[in-house]
């Protein structure tokens, strides 16, 4: 059989981890393709395909050129660059691996909220600068954490390690979820607020852990943020898209918001012209100071990453057996 990895994996990689699981039958390639246009005569006669998120997309050009492909597996949670539904049409599982990352991302969000609500990253950037006295008045106002509202987006696996973290923090924790049953509240200690505006007007730190869809897309533009509380924090660890950040320097600048952690873009890497990059890098901006941005690393850390490679070839392995495939989200 073959198993092609689109992305992520470089092409001179041993894959240890895939050969482990799919054994010496399978042949697998790796193309590090950033392109769709790169995989055309190399994916038609996969039997199964990795795609992880560096390739911006697999649409239905390229799905409807598979001749004997029995699995999509993206590596990782999110699975908006793959055109499912173009998959179902040919009859071809789109399953996703969403579990991998999910310590690694929450203790990421609960990171970057430390980092913004204690002043730690604003105060180190300042002082690296040189700029005002070695003294703990250049961050105020800063509250007590204990009864702040952490705000939380979607109350999916990760948003649930967040909300338990947060709760370790002994901040008020709510959640906006249209999607979630009832008695999760209950089951992790809780609240549910019915609107996003209801949570926005509450949240000192509003945290994003949603994934990315139609109706996601932009869900928190300069409209919502304009609905938080003045001097509150953004922070996003989920998909780049489910936030407009080119509101993010006004806000920041106008006092809206205190502070964001930002490690998701919309576009990555992000082109000279992004807006919050700009302002990010400037050093007459406030965001200078205010806005941490990473990678889109998040989910990294070294069994993660090995736990995504191994559960990705599983799901292949399976797939090719003829055995029962999990986490099918098509």
């Amino acid at each position: 059989m073959k198993v092609v990895i689109t992305d992520f994996i470089s092409r001179d990689d041993p894959l240890q981890p895939e050969k482990s699981i799919l054994g010496a039958a399978a042949e697998i390639v790796s193309l590090d393709a950033h392109k769709e246009d790169e995989l055309v005569g190399m994916v038609e006669d996969a039997d199964a395909i990795m795609i992880y998120h560096l390739l911006p997309a697999l649409s239905a050009k390229t799905i409807k050129r598979l001749r004997r492909c029995k699995l999509i597996v993206r590596g990782g949670v999110g699975y908006d660059n793959v055109d499912w539904a173009a998959a179902r049409e040919r009859g071809i599982p789109v399953a996703n691996v969403p579990d991998y990352g999910t310590e690694e991302v929450a203790d990421s969000a609960i990171g970057m909220t430390l980092s913004l609500t204690r002043g730690i990253g604003f105060l180190n950037s300042r002082l690296r600068d040189g700029q005002g006295p070695w003294m703990y008045h250049q961050a105020k106002p800063l509250q007590r954490l204990r009864g702040r509202v952490f705000g939380i987006i979607g109350l999916g696996r990760i948003g649930s390690a967040a909300a338990l973290r947060a709760k370790a923090l002994a901040m008020d924790v709510a959640f906006f979820d249209p999607f979630k049953p009832d008695g999760f509240d209950k089951a992790l200690g809780v609240r549910r607020v019915d609107t996003l505006d209801e949570l926005l007007s509450q949240a000192h730190v509003l945290s994003l852990h949603c994934p990315l869809t139609a109706q996601t897309h932009h869900m928190i533009d300069a409209v919502a943020i304009g609905k938080m509380r003045p001097g509150s924090y953004l922070v996003n660890t989920a998909r780049g898209g489910v936030l407009d950040t080119t509101a993010i320097p006004e806000a920041i600048s106008s006092g809206r918001l205190a502070g964001a952690g930002i490690d998701v873009l919309e576009h990555e890497p992000p082109g000279d012209d992004d807006v919050l990059v700009r302002a990010w890098k400037n050093p007459e901006h406030p965001a200078y100071h205010r806005v941490l941005i990473n990678p889109h690393a998040a989910f990294y850390s070294e069994q993660g990453l090995m736990e995504i490679r191994l559960k990705a070839s599983e799901a292949c392995r399976r797939a090719v057996s003829g055995e029962m495939i999990r986490n099918v989200v098509n």
